[in-house]
């Protein structure tokens, strides 16, 4: 027998490869992965939530719509069916009219410095804050991406967005009907709509105001990304947003006006006509969404190549 006949008879018979398995449709990891990711977003709500400060801001949020209605009801004791006369804006004319209307006066207040003010505390902390504490490190250490956790951090901005809003209106509404009728709502075109109309024109008008302040979450998520002090992330948003509304009171500049996010924030009242009137409405969202989504790509761009150091 030659020397490779020898060969192959002295291999064992079982050296045969075996066929390879299918491979699964995801890593086994992927569930461990998308557990993890749910457990990420709870602890980050549960950080935004139970911080003790943000509670109270949520509470003096709560307070505006309480100290308009008191003050409407302490100046002008006695309902008053829209006459058409008296002074300020037509939403506080209509508190006597019906209860409802507080909650949509305080939105009015509460748009132009207490909400952007809230907002730029909870989003120019977000990482900033992370950064600051020592915490990031440890974060970006376990498997998890950093485009993952700036979109953990924004949907905890969004979150925060729509608890004010929604912490407005509720107390608003239960304020009004205690201390002013309730019943049909006459709207601000003059037609009247049914209670529950009216509730649900107030829904639209807190899901049009989260997404127009959403705008200012984005702007203090990229500034967070930039520093590792807090404070000065918290009032370079605040800054920008307040610069937007001095930028958009300014006659001279009304060529920008329509390129300003502040400039759609207080078109909420076009909702409240019958028709509803969409054209800025839509305008507003747009203008909106395009900012967060400029100022999130600013975000990922810096913080995915950001040397994290402490």
């Amino acid at each position: 027998m030659s020397p490779a006949d020898a060969m192959v008879a002295s291999e064992p018979p079982d050296t045969a490869v075996p066929p390879a398995e299918p491979l699964p449709d995801e890593p086994p990891c992927a569930p461990a992965a998308r557990a993890w990711s749910a457990r990420f977003v709870r602890s980050e709500l549960a950080m935004v939530f139970r911080r003790r400060r943000n509670l109270a801001m949520l509470g003096v949020l709560a307070a505006v719509p309480v100290l308009i209605a008191v003050a409407v009801r302490v100046t002008d004791g006695r309902p008053r069916h829209g006459d058409g006369s008296g002074t300020g804006p037509a939403l506080f004319n209509s508190i006597t009219d019906n209860g409802i209307f507080v909650a949509l006066a305080a939105m009015l207040v509460i748009q132009t410095l207490f909400l952007p003010m809230a907002t730029a505390v909870v989003s120019g902390e977000s990482v900033a804050g992370e950064a600051h504490t020592g915490t990031l490190r440890y974060l970006l250490a376990v498997p998890v991406s950093r485009t993952r956790l700036l979109a953990v951090k924004f949907t905890a901005v969004l979150a925060w967005c729509l608890a004010c809003a929604l912490t407005v209106a509720i107390a608003g509404v239960a304020i009004g009907l205690i201390l002013f009728p309730s019943g049909d709502v006459t709207l601000l075109s003059g037609t009247t709509a049914s209670f529950a109309d009216g509730l649900y024109r107030l829904l639209l008008v807190v899901c049009y105001v989260t997404v127009m302040i959403a705008a200012v979450g984005a702007i203090g998520l990229f500034v967070s990304t930039l520093t590792e002090v807090p404070i000065a992330a918290m009032a370079t948003t605040l800054v920008v947003a307040i610069a937007s509304q001095v930028m958009d009171a300014v006659p001279q500049l009304s060529s920008i006006h329509s390129w300003l996010f502040s400039h759609y924030w207080l078109y909420f009242s076009d909702l409240l006509r019958d028709p509803i009137a969409t054209n800025r409405i839509d305008q507003g969202l747009a203008v909106s969404v395009a900012y967060a989504a400029l100022f999130l790509a600013l975000a990922w761009a810096h913080f995915s190549n950001k040397d994290v150091s402490s």
